[in-house]
């Protein structure tokens, strides 16, 4: 369906942000720290897993859980970035993303949804209390919502601007089963984060007891 010089642009952006999410302290401290690896491929697991149960609306236009909200807040954008990378070449090496969307689907469903709950992360951090309900409620639960609700509106965006299909399939079909999936969505990477910062918040490199908690 994408042509080839179309792929290769989407590759071009795939690599420039590959690029710019490799830090040589993140890296070096990934390297030389086991669990912080087990944490970036457990996750990598975690996302091919939901990503692999999905629904088919049209072709090339799949409905699934991210997760990715509650993997960014964890491991931070960087290694989000790499876990997402792990989990679609999983997924794309069992035969389960086709190779001419792998880049499209980098970018659409892992890439700018990571970007984007970072990105509220630090508004939130630096312009709204530093409070244990914002940051579950706000950081992860709104987010995640809202998160779902970007990823299929710019699928849909995507192919109605290279006329793969037009307004009303995509609205009637796709874009508007976006707040249906934004409460599961919610729900899945809210609890997560919560299950985390109560018994293991070491393991989320965006939660710091001092702020949130004052201890």
């Amino acid at each position: 369906m994408l042509s080839a010089q179309l792929q290769g642009l989407l590759w071009v952006v795939v690599i420039v942000i590959g690029f710019l999410s490799i830090n040589k302290s993140t890296y070096s401290h990934l390297f030389n720290t086991p669990a912080r690896q087990t944490g970036v491929f457990a996750c990598a697991l975690v996302l091919a897993f939901l990503w692999r149960i999905k629904a088919g609306i049209l072709p090339g236009l799949d409905l699934h859980i991210l997760g990715i909200t509650a993997v960014t807040l964890t491991l931070g954008w960087r290694l989000a970035i790499l876990s997402c990378a792990l989990a679609t070449a999983l997924l794309t090496a069992f035969g389960q993303i086709t190779p001419e969307l792998v880049a499209l689907k980098l970018i659409i469903s892992a890439f700018i949804p990571v970007l984007f709950s970072y990105l509220v992360f630090i508004v939130c951090y630096h312009y709204l209390a530093r409070h244990f309900f914002i940051y579950i409620f706000v950081c992860s639960f709104l987010t995640a919502g809202v998160v779902a609700c970007v990823n299929i509106i710019l699928g849909g965006a995507f192919y109605y601007a290279i006329g793969e299909y037009s307004w009303h399939q995509l609205s009637e079909n796709y874009i508007y089963l976006s707040p249906i999936l934004a409460f599961p969505e919610a729900m899945l990477n809210g609890m997560a984060i919560t299950v985390l910062i109560t018994y293991r918040p070491h393991w989320v490199k965006t939660f710091f007891d001092k702020d949130y908690l004052g201890s």
